[in-house]
């Protein structure tokens, strides 16, 4: 009983933290992708985070299909479009990789519903 307290905390305080960021469940997932810890990717600031986050959501939105996950050719367009994202926004280069696979990780998590 109390673990179930405790998770329903922790999605009490993820709802008000994107809340606070402005930004919808979905976009908050991705945010949290990004390599928040390192102080390059720290440099860009909140509000060029944000719209990375935006443009992840909206690209990856945009680009699954219902068996995108067994495509390669899907995957690799994904991979492409994310890491041309990145480098849009000047998000580190040798942070780009590791961003960009775990942008597509939480892709497969989220975007179950998403397909068209």
């Amino acid at each position: 009983m109390s673990e179930l307290i405790e998770l329903a905390k922790e999605i009490r305080e993820a709802a008000k933290r994107g809340e606070s960021l402005g930004l919808s469940e979905d976009e908050l997932a991705f945010y949290d992708t990004l390599d928040l810890t390192d102080t390059s990717v720290q440099a860009l600031g909140d509000d060029t985070l944000k719209a990375i986050t935006r443009d992840l959501v909206d690209t990856v939105r945009r680009n699954v299909t219902i068996d995108w996950t067994q495509k390669e050719s899907v995957k690799a367009n994904l991979r492409r479009l994310v890491k041309r994202l990145l480098r849009k926004y000047g998000y580190p280069p040798e942070k780009q990789d590791k961003a960009m696979v775990t942008v597509l990780q939480q892709a497969e998590l989220l975007c179950k519903d998403w397909a068209a």
